[in-house]
């Protein structure tokens, strides 16, 4: 019996540990001094003060012969290393050191000049000390410290002719070299692997979707085959992906009038390369094909249809030796770039950028949205010797940003602030944190090499700034929760500062009843088939640009932070949303049993007034409309008291195989709580203007006759089809998708 208290008590407590708490970190945002804000940048995260060492470059290290000359920055325990230079006399490093200053222990920063000897010890050139009290502190918008000339001295304190250009001073993590400088917590780092500690701003390239319609071929030259089982098709091929077309029973004229997207990326430096295959599924031949550069394909921005060209088809190689040869067959198609979408590589309910590709549609920026990273604690082990190494990636919009991985510590401190333009209020970002693989793979030293090293996943937190109240500053402590096969497990807790910046409220409320969409999404859907494949292909040309950076991103970091393979079945979503729409349904067995005791009369006094308000409902019709909209306006107004509820539920179970019933199940769930965040203040602004709609109502239905309201509605709905406008949605429909609902919290 004790044992099934305890744990009863485990569970309450654990369940109690997903909430969201809200923190009071020791940062300058909100303080003001004579009525204005404090103007600094790193105004959300609390100050961190570092002792930066610049190694520049030396000169007349050896009278003789060239060395092999590298640097030692030595302050205690903490020792840092700059790269060797092989046999040269005037060397140049242009490196940076930070040691953070409550890990100084001593008065006296070293730095040591030493030659690399392949078999012998390493030989002393110099050195020359810092004394701590004494370095210069230097803040931001101060220029950077010029760095000088010092000459070094030998082991007898004798000064040398080797001179040793550096500077030395205190700043903050505001400093323009925190980014690039080595870090103190990370001394076993060195070499190659420091650049993957480093923090660093990633941009996605831009994305357009390459439209191909296949209309027909003609004349074409077909090989002979045996039996009626030969199908002709077209496959499309731009850089490593390739799509295919319907098969068609072979001919000489066959048709299509099908289209072939792509995702491809700015400055359309790739090749479009259709040829057309004759055989079956497994085995097939080129019967002709035809390149097309990316820059000579037509941009359009609307629904209006590019002219249909017809591309001569080259005949394949039948030799090495052999040029490709011109013939009569055609392939006639409609060509475009389309960048009147907006390239989806996220889920619509939690995008962080909803603007066409084109920038000739982008509209002016509407606020900013500032991220204070400030630590972590409880953090799991994820590594067999029981350490971590984590750092943070935030995304939003096209603008990722990295933080520096603090080594070996499960309650890492960043202090990193971020800035995002905003561009649509109803947008998500999200804040992941990961353990640093390639640092382990390195300091194994066996087969496995850095880039082949896997950044373990944490946790994610996603913040919907709809929910954000105009410069107010947010600081919470969100649980990390990640998704084990044994179920949904707490990997600690990250702290962050937000802030939602807005100069015009106008422009804001606008974009309400504006489509959540660029206006080709409507007037040209594209099906849920083409979004699918279109979103694993943008993830892919993220990915593979981030790959190219210096620290890369990682292909597990990618797929995780877009939340990839979100839309396969999984028994633990499933409940989850059947959970959802079980709480939906749940006013109407309320007002069931609200029924059924009034019927009984449990109370007379309540049966009584129920009974007196149906009469007067019978009796006076025309009521109905000001008395619901009446109950609607003073619920807004009372929830308003009890407004900013913590984050409710954490699923468990991951299962994976395939399935769209869970997506449906979503989708209900997501209108009905779309409709009831109506009046739950989770998203301020939208509640005010239904508030504001609701007394409005109040007031129009009160001395508006309801045949006259309802003759109204009738000829709006009737209208002819010349007055309505079907290609973008209703301003009601516009303002209902852009409500928040719960799932922005899924995992």
């Amino acid at each position: 019996m004790a044992t099934q208290n305890q744990n009863q008590q485990q569970q309450k407590k654990n369940k109690e540990d997903f909430s969201l708490k809200v923190t009071t970190p020791n940062i300058n945002a909100g303080r003001v001094i004579s009525g204005d804000r404090l103007p600094t940048a790193f105004d959300l995260v609390e100050k961190m003060q570092f002792l930066f060492a610049r190694v520049v470059k030396a000169k007349r290290l050896c009278a003789c012969q060239p060395c092999n000359p590298y640097v030692k920055v030595n302050l205690g325990s903490f020792t840092g290393t700059t790269r060797c230079l092989e046999k040269t006399t005037t060397p140049e490093w242009n490196h940076v050191f930070a040691f953070s200053r409550e890990r100084i222990q001593v008065p006296v920063l070293e730095v040591v000049v030493w030659n690399k000897k392949c078999c012998d010890p390493d030989e002393l050139l110099g050195s020359v000390g810092f004394t701590i009290s004494d370095v210069p502190m230097r803040v931001p918008p101060d220029s950077p410290l010029a760095p000088q000339w010092y000459k070094l001295e030998d082991q007898k304190r004798v000064k040398l002719d080797v001179e040793l250009m550096l500077s030395v001073w205190m700043g903050t993590q505001a400093d323009e070299a925190f980014p690039e400088a080595w870090h103190s917590d990370a001394t076993e780092t060195c070499g190659e692997n420091i650049a993957h500690t480093r923090s660093k701003v990633y941009i996605s390239p831009r994305l357009w979707y390459l439209r191909v319609n296949v209309i027909q071929a003609q004349d074409l030259l077909l090989k002979l085959k045996s039996g009626n089982n030969s199908d002709i098709f077209i496959q499309g091929v731009v850089g490593n992906l390739a799509l295919r077309s319907r098969f068609r029973k072979s001919n000489a004229n066959p048709m299509w009038n099908e289209d072939l997207m792509f995702v491809v990326e700015e400055p359309f430096d790739d090749c479009l390369l259709l040829t057309l295959e004759q055989g079956s599924y497994s085995k097939h031949e080129r019967v002709g094909s035809c390149v097309v550069p990316l820059k000579n394909v037509q941009q359009r921005t609307d629904a209006t249809p590019p002219a249909s060209v017809w591309y001569n088809l080259h005949m394949p190689k039948e030799n090495k030796g052999e040029e490709k040869v011109k013939f009569s067959s055609k392939l006639n198609m409609r060509i475009s770039l389309d960048g009147g979408y907006h390239v989806l590589d996220e889920a619509t309910h939690y995008t962080s950028d909803l603007r066409p590709s084109s920038r000739n549609l982008c509209k002016p920026s509407i606020g900013v949205l500032e991220l204070g990273i400030l630590n972590a604690v409880g953090l799991s082990p994820m590594k067999k010797d029981n350490r971590t190494d984590a750092f943070c990636v935030a995304k939003y919009g096209p603008k990722w940003v990295r933080t520096r991985t603090v080594v070996d510590s499960l309650s890492p401190k960043w202090n990193e602030q971020y800035t995002w333009e905003v561009y649509d209020p109803c947008t998500v970002i999200t804040i992941s944190v990961f353990d640093n693989g390639n640092l382990s793979a390195a300091k194994s030293g066996g087969g496995k090499k850095p880039e082949e090293a896997l950044d373990k996943r944490i946790g994610k937190v996603r913040i919907r700034l709809s929910t954000l109240e105009s410069d107010k500053i947010y600081t919470h402590s969100y649980p990390l929760i990640n998704l084990q096969t044994q179920g949904a497990k707490k990997m600690g807790e990250i702290q962050l500062a937000v802030r939602f910046s807005c100069p015009s409220m106008l422009n804001v409320l606008q974009t309400y009843a504006q489509p959540l969409l660029p206006r080709m999404h409507y007037t040209s859907p594209l099906s849920r088939f083409q979004l699918d494949s279109l979103r694993n292909q943008a993830a892919v040309i993220t990915t593979l640009r981030f790959r190219r950076a210096e620290p890369p991103l990682s292909k597990e970091i990618v797929e995780y932070m877009v939340d990839m393979g979100a839309n396969v079945w999984s028994m633990r979503r499933g409940k989850a949303q059947f959970y959802r729409i079980a709480g939906l349904l749940s006013f109407l067995v309320s007002a069931a049993k609200q029924f059924h005791e009034i019927h009984s009369w449990k109370s007379t006094v309540t049966t009584v007034v129920s009974y007196f308000m149906f009469v007067f409902i019978i009796f006076l019709p025309k009521m109905i409309l000001p008395s619901a909209f009446s109950f609607l306006f003073m619920v807004g107004i009372w929830r308003y008291r009890t407004s900013g509820d913590n984050l409710k539920k954490r699923y468990d179970r991951l299962r994976a195989v395939a399935g769209r019933v869970v997506e449906v199940m979503a989708d209900l769930a997501t209108q009905g709580e779309r409709v009831q965040s109506l009046l739950s203040w989770r998203d301020p602004r939208a509640t005010v203007l239904f508030v504001i709609f609701c007394f409005v109502a109040v007031i129009v239905t009160c001395f508006v006759p309801f045949r006259i309201l309802m003759l109204v509605w009738l000829s709006y709905v009737l209208r002819p089809p010349r007055f309505r406008s079907f290609d973008i949605p209703a301003v009601p429909q516009n303002f209902l998708r852009r409500m928040p609902a719960k799932s922005d919290s899924m995992l």
